[in-house]
């Protein structure tokens, strides 16, 4: 068995306020004042207060812009290859930071054994893992491996990884760090898919340190994970590489599949975990929106108040793809659950992806 020991989590320097983003989005995206009105309706209706990025240019004005050229189309639109040199140096010194908030009054940089990078908005070899360890000097014999282009149920995936790995060593110290800068890969046509991603993604990391149960500290012990992929869903959410960065699709219809069929899959999530639905005390659902918060309330039929760890993590910082989920269960722990309560988690990605695990708090 393993058990989560730790939290960290660590945010880009630029934060932005939702009312500012749309200034930028209106700019790009609203052509004449209806489409103006159009587009501040769903932003005041997106549950999103602010957001992080590592580029300055999306509340400050045009004149002040240094990624995006300074010009009325956005031309020269910047390459998948500025983005990627914008993600090389931004995104290892983030997990660093996500790493080391984790690791503070826990055990050393030295003692971690295992590394697992996650990301999804950038790409490169060698990688992000091994940008990570030599900015933290880790040893060079570490076990290490990466998550890539999973979305925003990658998370849970590393978690199944550092379980297994734990399993079977009971000197295992996993560190996962899970990094995207989603707000690199804006994308100036005025399609759905463009607008809805520059309403909701954001950048962030999130590390987690993952250990056998004997490990000498209380933790939150990972009982089971359980996953299911919705085929009809396959061409409602994918992200695809381009010229001009990575494309987002997200359809509509996600929120109308996720209230379809998430109620189904709990239950047999729970089955498996041998509890009911009334024993679970803690939802730590990913945030993906506000309609697929809704979505999941009603398919649960639990009230919001229920979620609102969730939505307290969208309202703050906005979906910023893999690292959101832990910053949702790490903002459960902050508010001191107690010993043998336990917390269902999920998150949704292409596919349609479908990610659980119950995890239950240590005495």
């Amino acid at each position: 068995m393993s058990k989560i020991i730790a939290i960290g989590t660590a945010l880009p320097q630029y934060r932005h306020n939702q009312e500012d983003i749309l200034q930028f989005m209106q700019r790009v995206y609203a052509a004449n004042a209806i489409e103006q009105r159009k587009m501040k309706f769903l932003y005041h209706q997106s549950g999103i207060h602010s957001r992080y990025s590592v580029i300055a240019d999306y509340s400050r004005p045009a004149q002040e812009w240094k990624f995006y050229p300074r010009t009325e189309n956005l031309e020269p639109f910047p390459s998948l290859e500025q983005r990627m040199a914008v993600y090389n140096k931004y995104a290892a010194p983030l997990s660093v930071d996500a790493i080391r908030n984790c690791m503070k009054q826990v055990i050393s940089s030295g003692e971690i054994t295992h590394l697992i990078t996650v990301s999804c908005t950038g790409m490169s070899a060698p990688g992000l893992d091994l940008h990570v360890m030599e900015l933290m000097e880790l040893q060079n014999t570490i076990f290490r491996t990466s998550v890539n282009f999973m979305g925003c149920y990658a998370a849970i995936h590393a978690l199944k990884l550092a379980d297994a790995v734990c399993k079977n060593d009971n000197s295992a110290r996993v560190m996962i760090v899970c990094t995207e800068l989603c707000t690199l890969h804006f994308q100036r046509e005025a399609t759905m898919d463009n607008i809805t991603s520059g309403m909701l993604f954001a950048d962030g990391s999130a590390a987690a340190l993952v250990t056998h149960n004997d490990f000498p500290a209380t933790g939150l012990k990972i009982e089971n994970f359980y996953s299911e992929i919705i085929p009809k869903g396959r061409k409602d959410m994918a992200w695809e590489l381009s010229s001009s960065g990575f494309l987002m699709t997200l359809s509509g219809y996600i929120p109308d599949l996720i209230e379809e069929d998430f109620e189904a899959l709990v239950n047999r999530s729970l089955k498996r975990s041998g509890i009911t639905r009334d024993a679970v005390n803690y939802w730590c659902i990913h945030p993906g929106g506000k309609r697929i918060l809704e979505a999941v309330a009603k398919s649960l039929r639990i009230d919001a108040p229920a979620l609102h760890h969730s939505y307290q993590v969208l309202e703050k910082y906005g979906n910023m793809s893999s690292p959101t989920i832990l910053f949702v269960l790490k903002q459960i722990l902050g508010s001191s659950p107690a010993a043998g309560e336990k917390i269902l988690a999920a998150a949704f990605g292409p596919g349609l992806t479908m990610e659980t695990f119950m995890a239950i708090k240590e005495a």
